[in-house]
């Protein structure tokens, strides 16, 4: 596991990278030991507190923009959080696309391209969900579910290549992060309409 000082020198570079667009553009890296500087909404709070939520502290703090905060019910909160997962998995592509320019050995080659298919297939799920949600929560919950199959993959091609890259290993736990949010939101809304699906 890298030092700490790498991975907030990681966490930094990518938040500086990708805080100077707009929310459907940008990646949403959380920085550690970070307090909000935005109140969450009862929303957010009770999202982040829910079973399929991996890690709490980035739950709170990637939804801790004023979009997400003003979210009036759990489908405008869900379409907010496939928009945000959506352009993490796009930041985190551009990533793996740098590192396919480099030079490096046909397993890594073939690693990377797992990866930038998973992360493609990643982008049109998380884009396809937005759409779902309204509809059909269930599906929209099994859709955003298969990502982490994906993910899980991609990490397993870039060990048995010896694939190391912080930054590529930091943008697959985001992504995890970012599924078990949308685990929990579909699942919220299954529930929350029981008869209609």
């Amino acid at each position: 596991m890298a030092p700490p000082n790498q991975l907030c020198l990681v966490l930094v570079i990518f938040l500086s990278v990708f805080s100077l667009s707009s929310l459907s553009t940008s990646a949403i890296i959380p920085k550690a030991n970070v307090s909000l500087s935005i109140p969450s909404s009862q929303l957010v709070e009770n999202l982040c507190n829910g079973k399929a939520i991996q890690n709490r502290r980035f739950c709170l703090k990637a939804l801790s923009t004023p979009e997400v905060i003003a979210a009036m019910d759990t489908t405008q909160l869900g379409t907010l959080i496939m928009k945000l997962g959506a352009a993490n998995a796009k930041a985190t592509l551009n990533v793996y696309n740098e590192k396919i320019k480099k030079p490096g050995s046909p397993q890594s080659l073939k690693a990377l391209n797992c990866c930038v298919e998973a992360y493609k297939y990643t982008i049109l799920s998380f884009e396809m969900v937005s759409l779902e949600l309204v509809e059909d929560p269930q599906t929209a919950n099994y859709d955003v579910a298969v990502i982490g199959p994906k993910i899980a993959n991609c990490e397993k091609e870039l060990f048995n290549a010896k694939v190391q890259s912080p930054r590529l290993l930091a943008g697959n736990r985001f992504i995890k992060y970012y599924v078990s949010m949308g685990n929990e939101i579909t699942s919220t809304l299954e529930l929350e309409n029981p008869n209609e699906y």
